[in-house]
């Protein structure tokens, strides 16, 4: 368990504590990773389509078809996808979302533009 942990690097608050692999600020909310020696480690920056910097909560729109097992007709290009959330996930899968009509899924980065 981390004994020495570093304030949040938003607030600069110094009573972090640790929850799983995460270390949580309870002044803002913010959330992050630390390694073993307290550090906080480098979110990882995803892009979208064009390169602009996606976060969580932002509006994206897909830019390309995309085929859905199951579905006879897919995702059709401008689909608007509200309030994403940044996963690390399977093949390159790093946006988790619900599309209207389709449920829960997720996608990958290269197919959207930010809204």
């Amino acid at each position: 368990m981390i004994e020495n942990l570093p304030p949040c690097p938003k607030c600069a608050c110094e009573y972090t504590y640790a929850m799983n692999a995460l270390v949580v600020c309870p002044e803002c909310g913010h959330e992050w990773a630390a390694d073993e020696g307290g550090e906080a480690v480098a979110e990882q920056v995803v892009r979208d389509a064009v390169g602009n910097v996606l976060r969580d909560g932002d509006d994206v729109v897909v830019v390309k078809a995309l085929k859905v097992k199951g579905s006879p007709s897919g995702i059709k290009a401008g689909t608007k996808v509200r309030g994403i959330r940044l996963v690390d996930g399977v093949d390159g899968h790093d946006i988790d979302c619900r599309i209207d009509g389709f449920g829960a899924m997720q996608l990958k980065s290269s197919v959207v533009k930010k809204a």
